[in-house]
């Protein structure tokens, strides 16, 4: 009895062995196949959005918003490039122009960008390029995409109608749990009561989306957050009529409120802004100098005026600025990048006046060469692009991911 036991537990251990080497050799041989590695005819779970090579720590920041542009086209998708073969600009001096180039950039090799980016003179209609944009986004800790926005049919003069990519574009960051708030670009046309129906299409349209961004509001009220570029062009008293619990159209108080940031450029917009029934202010440009709302310098007095009025102050950093390969005669605004430490000081002169939000200008506007997006150096016959060398394509957003903890420890420090 005892030796057919002994038997019966041999023959069950050579069973059980040659079961596990059968399930190894295809596991072996599945992964050698590119195939999920498991149980055969069973996936496992694949690895989760956003988890490619981020760094620790990179969990995204809701203060930190990125000004993102989905204005780029190329003969892929659109049949032609687009944004990459940006005209020159003339001076509005005639006499300023007749000194400077004329014609439009030729891509792929010559783009009108003093930079080449690392994925190429890109389609923001790529499914591939976007879901690399939100990796990088992720990888950099930043947690709001401020996607530039024009109505259905409408967009810049170098583009084409874009409000078709918004579903698109939401869903990507929702795989990396990044935020989408709108910037509202100035058209043709555009005043307080087109932007009361821009509101309404926005938040009738994506408002539901689990990626849409919403601010909570001192009182705990969870409200949207558009970013209205160019707001000094419509009079103040027009933007009353939507923005003040009074106006003739307001959207206070009804299911369409919102937290509407306006653009800060001369100091006598501070009041304006007030007047006007805006919850805050933004500086955009990310040269320092450039305006009065981009200097540093003034920050603190801007901070003083908002926190006395009730108001956002939102600060707006860049890692340089040169936009001479689309307005050549515009050297004087060109803010070298002086590896990284050009962006460190604007981001410390940022979170000296104790912000809320901080925003960035940009992830990918080349033309102005404020893109932290990945760079590469890049040469051609006619062209010597700039790079981040002796960095990494990676450079900004790493150092953006640095200070992005940085801030968040700050903020728990100002808390206390």
């Amino acid at each position: 009895m005892l030796r057919r036991r002994r038997r019966g537990m041999l023959a069950l251990l050579l069973a059980s062995l040659f079961v596990f080497g059968t399930v190894m050799a295809l596991r072996t041989l599945r992964a050698a196949a590119g195939l999920p590695a498991g149980v055969p005819g069973v996936a496992e779970p694949p690895e989760p959005p956003g988890a490619r090579g981020m760094p620790p720590g990179a969990a995204p920041s809701y203060d930190l918003h990125a000004f993102y542009y989905a204005w780029y086209g190329s003969p892929r998708f659109e049949g032609r490039y687009l944004h990459w073969d940006h005209a020159l600009v003339p001076h509005w001096d005639p006499k300023v122009s007749a000194s400077y180039p004329r014609g439009r950039h030729r891509p792929p090799d010559d783009i009108g960008s003093s930079f080449y980016p690392a994925l190429g003179p890109y389609s923001s209609r790529d499914p591939a390029v976007v879901d690399e944009h939100m990796g990088q986004l992720r990888d950099a800790a930043i947690g709001v995409l401020v996607l530039s926005w024009y109505p259905p049919g409408l967009a810049d003069d170098s583009g084409e109608p874009s409000d078709s990519l918004v579903p698109f574009i939401l869903d990507a960051a929702q795989r990396y749990a990044i935020k989408v708030a709108f910037h509202i670009q100035p058209y043709k046309g555009r005043d307080d009561h087109t932007v009361h129906e821009n509101i309404k299409y926005i938040m009738d349209k994506y408002g539901s989306h689990a990626a849409f961004y919403k601010y909570r509001t001192s009182t705990g009220r969870s409200l949207p957050l558009f970013y209205i570029y160019d707001s000094y062009l419509t009079p103040a008293e027009s933007w009353a009529n939507l923005l003040t619990p009074s106006g003739s159209h307001s959207l206070r108080n009804t299911a369409y409120d919102a937290v509407f940031i306006a653009l800060l450029v001369e100091e006598g917009h501070k009041n304006d802004i007030l007047s006007a029934g805006y919850d805050g202010m933004y500086t955009y440009f990310a040269s320092n100098g450039f305006s009065f709302g981009s200097s540093h310098q003034n920050w603190k007095a801007i901070k003083t005026f908002c926190d006395s009025n009730n108001l956002m102050f939102i600060p707006s950093v860049g890692p340089g600025y040169i936009d001479t390969s689309i307005r050549p005669w515009n050297n004087h605004n060109t803010r070298n990048r002086v590896n990284g430490k050009y962006y460190e000081t604007a981001l410390q002169a940022a979170l000296t006046v104790r912000p809320e939000i901080v925003s960035i200008t940009s992830f990918n506007e080349w033309h102005e060469g404020t893109q932290i997006e990945k760079a590469v150096p890049k040469k051609t016959l006619t062209r010597l692009y700039l790079d981040y060398l002796p960095h990494q394509p990676d450079m900004y957003l790493e150092l953006t991911r640095r200070w992005a903890e940085h801030f968040s420890k700050e903020k728990e420090q100002w808390l206390m």
